[in-house]
């Protein structure tokens, strides 16, 4: 009889035969920070599948969210100052995928 597999990553692995197999894949994200200040909400995102950084900003009083994806060199900076980073020029930018 086996063991149940102790490793963290074992989910995640098991996620990724499954898409190797043919069967749909919703891709795992892991929630690195999170602060919550002046009414908006802030979160940082890393996707390991692709190495890919996010920002979330929702504001509660009008529930709108802000997505937008950040070079990783630069995501701690995108998370303490997301509208600075949206003031970045458009060549700079790097594009989300639908989720």
């Amino acid at each position: 009889m086996k063991a149940a597999p102790t490793d963290s990553n074992a989910k995640e692995r098991t996620m990724i035969m499954e898409a190797q197999v043919g069967e749909p894949l919703v891709q795992p994200r892991r929630e690195l920070a999170r602060r919550v200040s002046g009414g908006i909400e802030v979160a940082l995102y890393w996707n390991p599948l692709d190495n890919s950084t996010t920002v979330e900003v929702w504001q509660a009083t009008s529930e709108e969210t802000l997505v937008f994806a950040v070079p990783g060199e630069r995501a701690l900076e995108a998370f303490y100052h997301p509208f600075a980073q949206l003031a970045a020029p458009l060549d700079e930018l790097v594009p989300v995928a639908d989720e």
